[in-house]
């Protein structure tokens, strides 16, 4: 018998081509040529993920399939194995991975004050650019990690340097052991990496924000296009590098739904459609993602189940994670649904064996097994551009292959072999006997039952007398079981068996307690296929929560539409020359302002009782920090070229906070870290939307500027960036829009320039096409920013915080500027000592139009208070003190032709309040934009039991998961953090 195997093993190993490449000389022995073939008979062959072949053939030579199917002609020099009941797949391909590449390590410490400069000369200005990293040169075979790959189905692996926002060249490698490189790479320079994050290994501070990333790369392919004319008079290696591989494919890692479309936008603006990684969460935003049009990436880390079983620590677990444990498994059945091209990565598995049970899970979820199979080998092939070599068993690929049991993604299948380029890896014996089953399992004079599950080389036992669950172990080695099992009185029996090939029963010795010794028998009383299928007969299918618009608590469950609707007798806070309206009548109709009167017919619109209760416009917060996932981009002193639009966060609950304060409109500011800061966006609270569809409509360009202790870093212990005095803050100034106005000249002279995305903002403001909303509180401050102003004649449009106004109130209605100032905020630092509360009035009283704002996410919801305060400090009228947070804020946004103020034509923002806006006992009964209701107070109410409800079934899945051995994580609170302008 051993010399049939040694014969067979030679026969093998003669099949397998030469490792030296033929032009080389070989000095240990003689130089032949293998001519010898492999043919795999008589097994299910999956050429394709939907080409099968019952019964087929599979030949191979020299490391590469020649043919396969149903009648082959085998030559005579070919080695013959019968795989009668097996199965053979294409081995998978993990196209994004770290495999054999070193990858950078964070360095310990830290400089007292950030680095703005970069570190390297001859390569581009910012030192997260180096796409002139080869992967390949970092690259060393790690033979345990390819034994391990292996081990889970896979062939082949794109790796990478996973650093850096521009990363290089990747490296596609197969997993073969016995080989030299010259085999084993595939592609050295198989496609070109990019992300959003920084080098942990690079400290220049720029950029330090998602906004200054995406900057950042617009620049550099700007910067591309302009070296690869010629007009650069030095050597950029970065650029060079850069342009040398944009023919690759173009990978990048964007980590969640939202980043994957921002990354396609910035290929959409370059002509480059990247492949990008996504994050598991793509079914929440499935439309927009399926307009990228792009190839997707997907991580299978489907997330483990909380362990809630204690309520304190379960009350840390947010419902949004809850949920998204339950949703995350039926990601890629919706992806495939929608006709999305993905492929599976191991990228963030904690080990390559996990693979197959995510995997089982995505199909228990509805993905079927041909697209899971697709998912791991002609995907990722087709991303790569290499289906004529992997992915596939069609002739001419390399011999890349799995040869199991069954269906290679049952949790009861054996992978026995997985063979690289025609080289022969066993994994698991083919020849070992399958002992999984249930056993009666007699020990002395007691019977227990014994259920032995798991994989086949790798099975484990569970012992049981009656209902109650021993404590066992069990090994299978070769031919060899040993097992032990501890009984409730805590006895313990060792047993030793040899498998016997005419049997399915177990027996061998048995070691007693007291150390005599005897015999044990385990009598099979169902194979493994019996006991699957029971199993598979039992099983239920998963219960999914649907998907919320955004998909966390107080979503909704559909979009919401416009419609038409009719006030009865509201009081109408109109914000016009009408001023306050008594039992008046509004009629709203395709999201616009209809008639404004008495007794108005309703025709078909929706008709509410506004008996006693007040319709205002909707409120409008100048200054606000909510729903950015930045705000800051503090790495330079300017950061023009930074948008906020960029980074806008649908998900946040502040936006439905707000729309229960009244809110329908905010200006979402660049915080104050730098004199010139990003652009801003205006955004509809449209809870519910994507980001695009939140921001304003055609809305006005604006910037965020900042004055004073924060742009010179006073508190923030920073002493090597410009400028570190006010006076410094000007020079900025007047230095950047020198250069603009320069820039300017040269781009309309018809001249050839290089495009600055920064410098196309600043003249924007020269040319009056921008306006500037301004940080400010010192009065000495507020004057040189105009003088700055009128010396490149512009204006500034708002000052906001503007808490030194009452000072130069005369000097602002003269520049022509408006103030957005707080109600009655002072000496939360020092240069806000001066701060009053009789600001706000005292600047109206000069003819400066003037907002209050909350710079806060809290005071925002309340922002009808706050604009109550003004009646209190100054003085000001109700209708001029509500006109503080409706129509005045509109203006200075420019946007009060089409809200802040109830008039026909005008769009239908409005909200219906139960009590005079101004009082504290006032709530927002409904929230409209555009004719569309977003918050509605008795929707609220049903929402608030909704999700309680959904809450505890969720707790309940995760504790059934607990019980049936599933694996849990310990409970987590994960709070986003609220903006303000200092954030950073």
């Amino acid at each position: 018998m051993k010399l049939k195997y040694l014969i067979v093993a030679f026969a093998f190993l003669c099949a397998i081509p030469l490792s030296s490449q033929d032009y080389f000389p070989k000095n240990d022995g003689v130089k032949a040529e293998n001519n010898n073939y492999t043919a795999l008979t008589n097994a299910r062959i999956y050429v394709t993920p939907t080409q099968i072949i019952e019964n087929g053939v599979l030949l191979i030579k020299d490391g590469k399939v020649v043919s396969a199917g149903t009648s082959v002609s085998i030559p005579p020099n070919s080695v013959q194995v019968d795989l009668k009941g097996k199965s053979i797949y294409p081995s998978f391909i993990d196209v994004y991975s770290k495999f054999g590449v070193e990858q950078p390590k964070r360095p310990s410490g830290g400089g007292r004050s950030p680095q703005y400069d970069p570190t390297r000369e001859g390569f581009y200005w910012n030192d997260h650019i180096m796409p002139e990293a080869d992967a390949i040169n970092s690259y060393k075979y790690d033979d345990k990690s390819a034994k391990s790959l292996r081990e889970a189905g896979f062939g082949v692996v794109n790796s990478h340097i996973q650093d850096g926002i521009a990363r290089g060249t990747g490296v596609l490698v197969a997993l073969k052991s016995e080989a030299n490189e010259a085999e084993r790479i595939v592609d050295d320079n198989s496609a070109q990496y990019f992300s959003f994050d920084k080098s942990v290994i690079k400290r220049q501070s720029y950029p330090t924000s998602l906004m200054g990333a995406m900057a950042l790369l617009r620049q550099m392919y700007n910067d591309a296009s302009w070296y690869s004319k010629g007009m650069v008079d030095t050597k950029d290696r970065s650029l060079e590098a850069l342009l040398e591989n944009r023919s690759m494919v173009q990978v990048f890692e964007a980590g969640n739904a939202g980043n994957i479309l921002r990354a396609d936008k910035i290929g959409d603006a370059f002509g480059i459609q990247y492949a990008i990684l996504g994050g598991g969460n793509e079914f929440e935003l499935i439309d927009e993602i399926k307009s990228a049009n792009a190839k997707l990436i997907i991580p299978v880390n489907f997330p483990d189940a909380y362990d809630v079983s204690d309520p304190f620590q379960a009350d840390y677990v947010s419902l949004k994670d809850m949920r998204f444990w339950n949703q995350a498994p039926s990601n890629p059945k919706i992806l495939a649904d929608n006709g999305v091209s993905f492929s599976f990565t191991l990228h963030e598995l904690k080990s390559p064996s996990a693979l197959k049970e995510k995997i089982g899970k995505a199909i228990e979820y509805g993905l079927s097994e041909a697209k899971a199979l697709e998912a791991l080998t002609l995907a990722p092939a087709t991303l790569l551009g290499k289906t004529d070599l992997i992915g596939t068993l069609q002739p001419g690929r390399y011999a890349n292959f799995l040869i199991t049991s069954g269906d290679v993604f049952d949790k009861e299948t054996t992978l026995y072999e997985n063979w690289v380029q025609g080289q022969k890896n066993i994994i698991n014996a083919m020849d070992q006997k399958d002992i999984r089953g249930k056993y009666d399992l007699r020990l002395g004079a007691t019977t227990y039952d014994l259920d032995i599950t798991g994989e086949v080389s790798k099975p484990k036992a569970e012992v049981k007398q009656d209902t109650i669950k021993l404590t066992s172990k069990l090994s299978y080695d070769g031919d060899w079981v040993t097992m032990s099992v501890t009984t409730s009185d805590r006895n313990t029996y060792r047993m030793t068996a040899r498998i016997s090939p005419d049997s399915d029963n177990l027996s061998g010795k048995l070691l007693m307690p007291d150390g005599g010794d005897s015999r044990f028998t385990a009598v099979r009383k169902e194979g493994p296929s019996d006991s699957a299928e029971k199993k598979d007969g039992d099983s239920k299918p998963p219960t999914i929560m649907p998907v919320k618009f955004p998909n966390v608590g107080y979503g909704y469950t559909e979009k919401k539409t416009a419609q038409d609707m009719l006030f009865r007798n509201a009081t109408v806070w109109t914000g016009e020359a009408a001023g306050v309206l008594e039992n008046t009548d509004v009629l709203v109709r395709n999201g616009k302002i209809s008639r404004i009167g008495k007794n108005l017919n309703a025709g078909n619109a929706r008709v509410i009782d506004a008996s006693g209760k007040h319709l205002t416009a909707g409120i409008i917060d100048e200054h606000s920090h909510i729903a950015g996932l930045a705000i800051n981009e503090a790495g330079q002193n300017s950061s023009a070229e930074v948008k906020m639009t960029d980074v806008v966060d649908p998900t946040d609950m502040d936006l439905y906070r707000n729309l229960a304060g009244g809110v329908t409109t905010v200006q979402l500011l660049h915080g104050s870290a730098n004199p010139i800061g990003g652009r801003s966006a205006i955004l509809r609270l449209k809870w519910g939307e994507s980001a695009d569809k939140l921001i304003f409509e055609n809305s006005p360009k604006f910037i965020k500027f900042a004055l004073g202790e924060n742009v010179k870093q006073s508190n923030w212990n920073s002493f090597n960036r410009f400028p570190q005095t006010r006076m410094g803050v000007e020079q900025v100034f007047v230095n950047y829009f020198q250069r603009a106005k320069e820039y300017d000249a040269l781009k309309k002279s018809g001249k050839p320039y290089r495009y600055d995305e920064e410098m196309e903002v600043l003249v924007e403001i020269l040319n009056g096409e921008r306006f500037i909303s301004c940080h400010s509180y010192v009065q000495s401050e507020i004057n040189m920013l105009m003088k700055v102003a009128e010396k490149f004649n512009f204006r500034v449009n708002t000052f906001t915080h503007i808490l030194e106004g009452y000072k130069v109130a005369d000097k602002m209605a003269e520049h022509g500027v408006g103030g957005s100032t707080f109600s009655d905020w002072w000496a939360y630092k020092y240069e806000v000592n001066d701060a009053i509360p009789y600001n706000a009035a005292i600047m109206a009283s000069q003819g400066v139009t003037v907002a209050i704002n909350s710079d806060d996410a809290e005071m925002s919801r309340r922002l009808n208070q706050e604009a109550a305060k003004t009646v209190k400090y100054g003085g000001m009228s109700e209708e001029e003190a509500w006109k503080t947070v409706t129509i005045n804020p509109a203006k200075l946004l420019h946007i009060d032709d089409r809200v802040g103020s109830i008039k026909e034509g005008k769009e239908a923002d409005l909200v219906l309040w139960n009590a005079h806006p101004l009082s504290v006992y006032a709530k927002a009964e409904k929230t409209i934009i555009q004719g569309t209701t977003y918050f509605d107070l008795e929707v609220d109410k049903a929402l608030r039991e909704a999700v309680k409800k959904e809450r505890s079934e969720l707790v309940k899945m995760m504790l059934d998961e607990k019980e049936g051995g599933g694996k849990m994580q310990r409970p987590a609170q994960r709070k986003k953090e609220r903006f303000n302008c200092e954030s950073l």
